[in-house]
């Protein structure tokens, strides 16, 4: 099998996390769970409705290409795709053809085609009954389209160029990019050949996890290479993923772009980028915070390992721990040895995400200060989650006001005697358990006084 050559592009789609939909004001919300909501006459494609741009996504790609060194356009517009399906209000998609937003430009040394910008399609769902059920929340949303070129030839390099554009995303703040969502998902095109030639392009679409492209990306591989090595031809056409057997299963023969009889779209105008202001590269470039590999430089000139780096670049909240630790340590065998005990001691014990957490429930007074202790033993030896956690060893702190009297009643029909009001509210926690409020008990305690 090692006579044959692996090439693989990627298309990688990604919702942009704007407050609004891209061509209406209809609210841009993934965690929405309530169907056919967040729709209005224009991203359910009314007839007499008109479409508007939103700059905020124009803006976010932009940045995206500037940010992965491609060039950004002078002139822009939008196209209809044409095809139908139900999960396509309008019967036609607004994306982008011949003029994308951002052209070239490379990312962990893959080379970049283009970045360009369409709207989402709705969402399907084929497991209610003998039908089928189509929610539109999603219908609409700002959608970024990455396309690669053909210079992937190992799965576990696609692989890697998801996770690190992912990466980029979130710190760029204009994508959620979550996975398991349905935020980002990853196609592969994949063609196996002898020589230099490229083979027959299969195309594997909505690849939901790293490991699942990797995967669907080596089946490929075996499936094709053993069909020419037979003497058999390998169709070009659209493959799925079943992730649970392991295989791709063929799905239609693949389009071309002329099968979707491209325009351009009537009802928006030409972006002439190079005019407007605050979309200059000086101007863009004042909003890029230290991007992921110029951070990786950066921590590993300190002297630190390429795999801590890797942590820190990758976990924002242990990097930001790792910065303040360190900040006054100014030898550099001290940044390696707190480094060695962050990534092994600490990082072992807590996360910085749940030890935040629970830091916030304390000062909302969800939980007491021994509640705090109690759960981070807990975090330290069996890890989870703080929400969890509180709830299963029941230290949500009781700040239920009636309750509270109940019991501070009870404790003053015991105490017979004038007693200080501190040991009244200390009789009082050991009766709640230690569960209750103890600024509220004093309130409690004060007014029935």
């Amino acid at each position: 099998m090692k006579d044959y050559k692996l090439t693989v592009g990627l298309e990688i789609h990604a919702e942009l996390n704007t407050r609004t939909k891209m061509f209406c004001d209809s609210r841009n919300d993934s965690d929405e769970k309530r169907p056919n909501v967040n729709i209005c006459p224009v991203c359910m494609g009314h007839p007499g409705t008109l479409p508007v741009i939103n700059k905020e996504a124009v803006k976010s790609i932009l940045r995206l290409g500037l940010a992965v060194g491609g060039t950004l356009a002078d002139y822009t517009e939008f196209d209809r795709k044409n095809y139908f399906y139900p999960d396509i209000p309008k019967g036609y998609q607004v994306s982008q053809y011949k003029h994308p937003l951002v052209s070239g430009g490379e990312l962990a040394g893959v080379q970049i085609t283009r970045i360009h910008l369409e709207e989402d399609t709705a969402r399907s769902m084929h497991d209610k009954g003998e039908g089928s059920l189509v929610d539109f929340n999603r219908a609409g949303v700002p959608l970024m389209e990455l396309v690669t070129e053909p210079v992937i030839h190992e799965a576990a390099t696609a692989s890697f160029f998801a996770k690190e554009l992912q990466l980029l995303l979130t710190t760029l703040g204009i994508a959620e990019a979550n996975m398991e969502k349905g935020e980002m998902r990853v196609e592969a095109n994949i063609s196996v050949s002898k020589g230099s030639d490229l083979g027959t392009k299969v195309e594997v679409k909505n690849l939901n996890s790293f490991r699942s492209a990797e995967r669907a990306i080596a089946f490929e591989y075996e499936r094709q290479s053993t069909l020419l090595k037979r003497g058999e031809r390998v169709l070009q056409e659209t493959r799925g993923w079943d992730d649970a057997k392991g295989e791709t299963y063929s799905q239609r023969a693949k389009e071309e772009s002329h099968d979707y009889r491209y325009f351009p779209e009537p009802d928006l105008p030409k972006l002439f980028i190079a005019e407007i202001p605050e979309f200059t590269e000086a101007e863009l470039a004042k909003s890029l915070p230290e991007l992921p590999e110029a951070k990786r430089k950066r921590f590993l000139g300190l002297g630190i390992t390429p795999e801590h780096a890797d942590i820190y670049v990758t976990q924002p909240e242990w990097g930001t721990f790792f910065e303040e630790a360190v900040k006054t340590l100014n030898e550099p065998g001290l940044v390696v040895l707190a480094s060695n005990y962050i990534t092994s001691e600490l990082k072992a014990l807590v996360s910085p995400v749940e030890f935040v957490e629970l830091i916030r429930m304390v000062s909302k007074g969800e939980i007491s200060s021994k509640g705090m202790k109690s759960a981070l033993k807990v975090l330290s030896e069996k890890g989870g989650t703080a929400q969890d956690i509180v709830a299963e060893n029941n230290l949500m702190q009781n700040s239920n006001e009636e309750e509270l009297e109940k019991i501070a009643k009870e404790v003053m029909r015991e105490e017979k005697q004038g007693v200080p009001l501190q040991y009244l509210v200390g009789q009082a926690m050991k009766k709640s358990g230690g569960r209750a409020n103890p600024i509220l008990l004093q309130e409690i305690f004060s007014k029935l006084l």
